[in-house]
């Protein structure tokens, strides 16, 4: 039995909001992964690239953006706004790590996606962290059990 593909096309629209606007992380790669930078906007969930630079990620993440919110537009959902408030964040008490225990399964479960995905695993989980925090809007408090 023969599978057939369908190919869409969509056409790019002018986003709402300016690029600017959002939110923007630029993580380095390991280099035994290839190195280069990831590019990931957390208020527009799945947005992201790469690149060899942190200039070139960011316009990759040009692009990325565009095909999100025309991707978005298409589908007929809400593309989100702009929710960064720099007065929210402390950047220079942030070292930029820390250390998280986690189930054997679940550490395993994030392994193999990053393996699938072609990236490393900080990579793969500062983009869920990313798209995660995103989906929570501008309230900046997370409902936890």
């Amino acid at each position: 039995m023969k599978t057939t593909q369908t190919i869409r096309r969509i056409a790019p629209i002018t986003p709402p909001h300016p690029f600017e606007a959002y939110t923007h992380i630029i993580s380095p790669l390991p280099v035994d992964e290839g190195g280069g930078y990831l590019f990931t906007m957390p208020e527009l969930p799945g947005c992201l690239s790469d690149g060899e630079s942190e200039a070139e990620a960011v316009e990759n993440g040009r692009d990325a953006f565009v095909a999100t919110v025309s991707a978005l537009a298409d589908m007929g959902r809400e593309i989100p706004a702009p929710v960064f408030h720099p007065q929210d964040v402390s950047i220079p008490a942030a070292s930029g790590k820390f250390v998280a225990r986690m189930p054997k399964t679940l550490h395993a479960r994030l392994f193999a996606r990053a393996k699938q995905e072609g990236v490393s695993l900080n990579a793969l989980v500062v983009a869920l962290i990313a798209e995660g925090l995103g989906r929570h809007g501008d309230s900046g408090k997370l409902s936890l059990p």
